[in-house]
């Protein structure tokens, strides 16, 4: 029985307290006037008299514009956090369905590893929708979309584009849609983990059949619900803009971000002389799980990039425009931190059973795809106004503290060798 360590726990907590700390002074030194935006512009102007050829008109556009993004800011730096680490434990949620479905026979030495890093969907998934109904509510700005004025044709900031989506783009529905979202995933977490449990307390076939059933049958509702949440709350931000594929793209990034905790937490586990049957075959195949979904995650990338690009067509362009111009070092350098370093440090079969290599090769890949959550949220929000200051700071370090402290808390409540499984002789003595 895995035992949570004072120090981790301790770690975790004081994380946890300086991040919450830095969201709320980054919240507090937002700018609470149009009026300090224009000092602070005044104070940043490098042109002299050059601006006084534009109208006092556009002036004032211009001030409330950044105005708006930098009330974003920490809002959008708390979301990208939030939604980093929630698709972290639902990617596991996925990859764990997987295994149940395939009757895979290497995997179930990793099962409660994969339940552990599931027991953050809970709090995530509360965050999350938290969030989603703040936004909804007005209190801030985040989703574009959701300004009455562009639905109203009476008005001089009417947007037909999003009108004519209405009937997907409204707070109701996209509310209903992500609260059914979640309660799907979490009533599968719940049951799969219960008869995961019970499996162990009774043995035979019957908890195992029906984890089966409920894994098959979730599987076919997370494919849909992945997609839709993708789009209503990644793509949502730029809703003049779509892509067909976004939905695999985001859900690539989910599953190699989870594999990769999945090995980093039972590489950890093992060096504190648990999950004794683990051995270097068990990490060769998760780590050629992150080479193989670092391969796919490039692939639609450079698909949806190229097409695009080639294509020129305005509407889809500005997507890619805005970030190559604004972002340039983060679009272009989470692609070699997603694909060139997996690339080079996993092609080879024996660096894959090297321990420290795979879990350096996993850091690179977790700040990869968290730059790539940051490029597919920040542009739309923050535009240009961005910089890497104390509210993405704090906000990542708030929520990875709350996700060591939630994912090792609930390894400590079940022993970790899920010893009911059919499949468990097999997986203890996987060797190849």
């Amino acid at each position: 029985m895995y035992t949570l360590p004072n120090k981790l726990k301790l770690f975790a907590i004081v994380f946890m307290v300086i991040g919450a700390l830095g969201m709320v002074a980054g919240f507090v030194n937002a700018p609470g006037s149009q009026e300090e935006v224009k000092e602070m512009l005044a104070h940043h102007d490098n042109h002299g008299d050059a601006g006084h050829a534009e109208s006092s008109q556009h002036d004032d556009a211009h001030v409330e514009h950044v105005y708006h993004q930098l009330q974003n800011k920490p809002w959008s730096a708390v979301y990208v956090a939030a939604f980093f680490f929630f698709m972290i434990a639902l990617g596991a949620l996925a990859f764990y369905a997987i295994q149940h479905v395939s009757q895979a026979g290497w995997s179930p030495v990793l099962f409660r590893v994969m339940e552990g890093i599931t027991g953050y969907l809970v709090p995530g998934s509360i965050i999350m929708f938290i969030l989603l109904v703040l936004s909804a509510m007005h209190v801030n700005h985040i989703f574009h979309w959701m300004n009455a004025e562009l639905f109203d044709p009476a008005s001089e900031k009417y947007d037909a584009l999003v009108a004519n989506k209405s009937a997907w783009l409204n707070e109701t529905s996209f509310l209903i849609r992500a609260a059914i979202y979640l309660l799907g995933w979490n009533a599968y977490r719940y049951f799969s983990r219960k008869y995961s449990l019970k499996q162990d307390e009774e043995g035979g076939m019957h908890w195992f059949k029906k984890n089966f059933k409920i894994s098959a049958g979730f599987l076919v509702f997370f494919i849909v619900t992945e997609s839709m949440m993708s789009w209503d709350w990644i793509m949502g931000f730029d809703p003049h803009w779509f892509s067909t594929l976004f939905g695999w793209y985001v859900l690539s990034g989910m599953l190699v971000s989870a594999i990769t905790v999945i090995a980093m937490v039972a590489v950890y586990l093992k060096s504190q002389g648990y999950l004794e049957h683990l051995n270097n075959s068990h990490i060769h195949d998760l780590a050629k799980f992150m080479f193989g979904f670092s391969i796919f995650w490039t692939y639609l990338w450079f698909s949806q990039f190229m097409l695009i690009w080639y294509a020129n067509i305005p509407e889809e362009v500005t997507y890619f425009v805005s970030r190559i111009e604004d972002y340039n070092l983060l679009f272009f350098g989470m692609l070699a931190l997603n694909f060139v370093f997996p690339l080079l440090l996993l092609m080879n079969s024996d660096f894959k059973r090297v321990n420290w290599l795979v879990i350096g090769t996993g850091i690179i890949i977790l700040i990869g795809h968290y730059i790539d959550v940051f490029v597919m949220v920040m542009p739309a929000t923050v535009g240009d106004s961005w910089f890497i200051g104390l509210p993405e700071i704090s906000a990542l370090l708030f929520f990875f503290g709350l996700f060591v402290y939630v994912v090792f808390s609930t390894l400590a409540k079940a022993p970790l060798l899920a010893k009911g499984s059919p499949f468990i002789e097999e997986s203890k003595h996987f060797h190849y």
